[in-house]
């Protein structure tokens, strides 16, 4: 019961640090401390995913070396592909789990079991949670719905950023047609203001 109360607690801070973040690298950021401090584990990260070239890219990660983030491209479709289409996913043992796309680097890096949990958000899959410890773990229920529930209130505030970021562009892309339109609009032409010549005619009409 006391860890549940922990969880729930850091659940509450880390969702509303979260949902007054306005960019995505911060609430990345703020997921993967959160998660690691609730849970006492060895590591976090958040990936998203890059659909191009179908690989998974680390937006912010805590507790992991340089040496294993840079290990190499963390394929979607090789490494726990599972948890983009089926759910949260736990490996109990790094070494003995062929959906693990690099164990040895894992192993060496002290990693012992790893939960990966997908992000999603309105049915589109935006990249993964894992979470890794230094010693065997068996994963509890309140575990996985505990990151489950961050991974998703972190894409969709992730998302909400982007779209932000994305739609200020835009104003500012359309400010700066309308002060250009504006400079035009008042610029006199290199014939304004010149007095129009009139024929015979017009002239004695006009001025009889």
């Amino acid at each position: 019961m006391k860890e549940q109360l922990i969880n729930y607690e850091t659940f509450i801070k880390v969702s509303n640090a979260i949902s007054h973040s306005k960019e995505p690298e911060e609430v990345a950021l703020i997921t993967v401390e959160g998660i690691k401090t609730a849970l006492g584990i060895k590591a976090c990260a958040l990936f998203l995913l890059n659909n191009k070239t179908d690989e998974l890219e680390v937006a912010a990660s805590y507790g992991l070396s340089d040496e294993y983030l840079n290990k190499g491209p963390v394929s979607a479709l090789r490494s726990i592909a599972a948890t983009l289409k089926d759910g949260p996913v736990a490996i109990y043992d790094v070494m003995d789990d062929p959906r693990l796309q690099y164990p040895f680097e894992a192993q060496k890096e002290g990693i012992a079991s790893i939960l990966s949990v997908p992000i999603q958000v309105n049915g589109k899959i935006l990249g993964a949670i894992r979470v890794y410890t230094a010693e065997p773990w068996e994963f509890t229920l309140n575990d996985v719905n505990f990151v489950n529930a961050l991974a998703q209130i972190a894409g969709l505030s992730i998302k909400v950023a982007r779209y932000s970021k994305g739609l200020m562009s835009s104003i500012d892309v359309l400010k700066s047609m309308q002060e250009v339109q504006l400079h035009r609009s008042t610029r006199m032409t290199p014939y304004e203001g010149v007095p129009k010549s009139f024929s015979a005619e017009e002239y004695s009409r006009l001025y009889p």
